[in-house]
């Protein structure tokens, strides 16, 4: 008995090998910027809990030199002329641990803003990576509609809609 031989229906058509190849490229190129994607929502994901963690960080130190000033401030309602007694020592003290506590709160506000910033440029870094991944996906589709209606508009289509989601996703790695 002899085997049947079947031949593939595009066989005959010299452009779906173009047009497969351009499927191939454009996957490879929505792999690309998908991980690119997914990286950059991390990226933003830790430097947005680094920023809340921060910020509570300059919240707990503005409490603590609220908390020195107050003790201050009945310190010196309670004995206003304690120029030397034990008085004046804790005043000292607490006067020293205000300033110590605003210093540290200054320093960690530019840290937690350093740290908003860069969530934000992320964020925006996400964004345009997301955008791309869609037009590349719909490029693919599009593409991929060729084989099955043979319409040459299709392919020209996704590689019009994958050439800008490549624009689009190389924007996002331009970005700083």
């Amino acid at each position: 008995m002899s085997e049947i031989e079947v031949t593939p229906a595009h066989s005959s058509d010299p452009a779906a090998r173009r047009v497969g190849v351009l499927v191939s490229v454009v996957g490879l190129l929505l792999s690309v910027v998908t991980i690119a994607s997914h990286r950059a929502h991390t990226s933003a994901v830790i430097h947005r809990t680094e920023s809340n963690d921060q910020w509570s960080y300059y919240q707990a130190k503005r409490i603590r030199e609220s908390s020195a000033q107050t003790a201050l401030s009945m310190l010196d309602a309670l004995a206003p002329n304690a120029a030397s007694t034990p008085a004046a020592a804790v005043r000292h003290k607490l006067e020293l641990a205000r300033q110590h506590y605003g210093g540290d709160a200054r320093r960690i506000r530019k840290s937690a803003e350093s740290f908003d910033r860069k969530a934000r440029t992320e964020e925006r870094r996400a964004l345009r990576y997301d955008v791309g991944e869609g037009l590349l996906e719909l490029g693919l589709v599009l593409c991929s509609l060729y084989f099955i209606a043979r319409r040459k508009f299709f392919p020209i289509l996704g590689l019009i809609a994958s050439i800008l989601g490549t624009a689009i996703g190389a924007w996002g790695l331009l970005l700083r």
